[in-house]
């Protein structure tokens, strides 16, 4: 039988965000970050990391992201792509908290153990 993970539940016990990964599926092959702003909240690191992308998507609320390539403004379906070590730093930018999701997994020849 299929199992539910609750990632709301989690990423707010967990300071914010959670990963569904290898500890859960048991598979390298991909991952999903579930993760909550705060307005006024600490930046959040937004970084797949070496031999890894992301796919960035915001689920409610205004997330500013600050990176290499300037200020960008996320809104409910709007998403951005990232790839190994770019780095972005994520905030709330509106008044209520901003939510998103990461889906990632390894750039191609990129397969490895963690």
């Amino acid at each position: 039988m299929k199992q539910i993970f609750d990632l709301v539940g989690r990423a707010l016990r967990e300071g914010g965000e959670t990963v569904l990964g290898l500890k859960e599926l048991g598979t390298h092959a991909c991952y999903l970050i579930y993760g909550v702003l705060e307005p006024g909240g600490e930046p959040r690191v937004l970084k797949p990391g070496d031999g890894h992308e992301e796919i960035v998507l915001a689920v409610s609320g205004t997330i500013q992201v600050q990176g290499p390539e300037g200020s960008l403004t996320l809104q409910p379906g709007q998403a951005i792509y990232l790839q190994g070590a770019e780095t972005w730093q994520a905030i709330a930018a509106g008044p209520a908290e901003a939510r998103y999701v990461a889906a990632g997994g390894h750039s191609p020849g990129q397969e490895h153990s963690h």
